[in-house]
């Protein structure tokens, strides 16, 4: 279906800084193909101030940016999910709720750049980091033609783009 919009919902535990860097670069990038909302397994209930700051500094509008919990998008009338990434490696280990639909998921897990400490440029590069690493990631599965490829193939590409 070439008018089809796919959801995709990025999983961190805290869900204050890399799924939503994650979330925001994804509906900037995929508008009009792809839907992105984020998660946590056990949410900070605040977003990182650098990560806002990262996303405006490329103009990606953040008012709508929370903290929240993937019981959401477990719940019955949650949005289906196409694709589901966690981008922690402690997300990554912990048994996440059984997703409606059966959704394609890899793991593409990175540093976390809330951990980094160290001078304000410091930190600000590790959140710079972060939306660089996670915009290659990103168009590379939006260079795929993911209506073309069938469930296998296209469970391969999404796990290779979170190994590169």
């Amino acid at each position: 279906m070439a008018d089809k919009i796919y959801n995709v919902l990025f999983i961190c535990t805290g869900n204050s800084a890399r799924s939503i860097i994650a979330e925001g670069l994804m509906n900037e990038m995929g508008k009009g193909r792809f839907k992105a909302y984020s998660a946590g397994s056990h949410p900070r209930g605040h977003v990182q101030p650098l990560a806002i700051q990262a996303l405006q500094k490329i103009q990606i509008p953040t008012e709508e940016f929370r903290s929240k919990s993937w019981d959401v998008f477990a719940a019955p009338n949650a949005p289906e999910m196409d694709f589901v990434f966690t981008v922690c490696d402690q997300a990554a280990g912990e048994v996440c709720p059984v997703w409606p639909g059966q959704p394609i998921s890899a793991h593409w897990g990175m540093p976390d750049p809330a951990a980094v400490d160290g001078p304000e440029e410091v930190q600000v590069k590790a959140y710079r980091d972060a939306v660089m690493t996670m915009k290659r990631r990103l168009e590379l599965i939006l260079a795929l033609p993911v209506e073309r490829l069938d469930r296998l193939a296209l469970q391969r590409e999404v796990k290779a783009i979170g190994q590169q």
